[in-house]
């Protein structure tokens, strides 16, 4: 049985007419008889009663066109989906990403991927930098937003986001009346950052602040995401640079202070793997980068 006869059978079914559906078909009306025939004989059931005058379905028939109507609309939105899926407008990505792009750049751009391509299901994963290398090595995500330098050669890397590192003080620090606070006035001050390993970068950058001051930060504790640090600090257990859009995570017991001197700026890169044909990754791309670039 080939669609051809479905289809055939499909357009005879809502004439009731051989004639007519012959030309709708674009086919001689003897051909069309024959392929009717041949697909009665093959499903061992007849489709049609058949006289001079008038073409009717079977009750098998009116059963059996219910089902090939099915059929189609399947067919039809399989089609469908395999072309939104050509053009990376369906399916699914997976995206890593490190916790304070979650206060600056990710949920706008998410809002606008969704919008222009709502039928693309993502999924989130909050990811340090060094683990979405990792995944995006294995396969595990498609996209990743890390805090770079990216030096490795299988991923492609684009600047998608800017910002100042800013310094978070408890509510009763000494400097917490200050409108901003000079790096080297936080010399003897307890520091709380991430391990190294998490993201080389943003650590490198903490550090080299502190050290045109003068001074290697005391460090006497370490947390991995953004959100503890900010914690530990409202706990009174030390202070932290962080990138100044930690600010929107509003945690009571936490003032941010711009830094005097030595500004120093930090950036969040989006990464992929540089062989990656994916329509949907390519789509995600193309829009997210066009607004970067726009």
């Amino acid at each position: 049985m080939e669609l051809r006869h479905l289809r055939y059978f499909v357009t005879l079914a809502e004439e009731l007419h051989f004639g007519r559906a012959a030309e709708r078909l674009h086919i001689a009306q003897p051909p069309l008889s024959q392929q009717i025939r041949q697909l009665e004989d093959e499903l061992g059931f007849q489709l049609f009663h058949r006289t001079k005058r008038v073409v009717q379905l079977t009750e098998a028939g009116e059963a059996f066109l219910l089902e090939v109507q099915k059929i189609f609309k399947q067919l039809e939105q399989a089609v469908q989906t395999g072309r939104q899926t050509s053009r990376g407008e369906a399916g699914q990505l997976v995206i890593g990403f490190v916790s304070s792009t979650a206060y600056n750049v990710l949920p706008e751009i998410l809002r606008k991927f969704r919008a222009e391509v709502p039928g693309v299901k993502l999924e989130l994963h909050e990811l340090t930098t060094d683990e979405q290398w990792r995944h995006l090595r294995e396969g595990k995500i498609d996209i990743g937003f890390v805090r770079p330098p990216i030096e490795e050669p299988l991923f492609a890397t684009e600047t998608v986001y800017k910002e100042l590192l800013i310094v978070a003080l408890p509510e009763g620090h000494r400097l917490a009346k200050e409108t901003s606070v000079s790096i080297k006035s936080l010399s003897n001050d307890d520091f709380i950052l991430f391990p190294r390993t998490f993201s080389p970068g943003l650590h490198d950058a903490m550090i080299s602040l502190c050290q045109q001051a003068g001074f290697y930060p005391n460090v006497t504790q370490e947390a991995i995401q953004m959100q503890t640090i900010v914690s530990l600090v409202a706990a009174q257990m030390g202070i932290a640079i962080v990138p100044s859009s930690l600010q929107h995570l509003q945690r009571t017991g936490v003032i941010y202070k711009p830094i005097e001197e030595f500004v120093t700026e930090v950036t969040i890169n989006i990464i992929w793997r540089r062989n990656d044909t994916s329509p949907t990754v390519q789509k995600f791309l193309e829009i997210i980068l066009s607004k970067t670039h726009s």
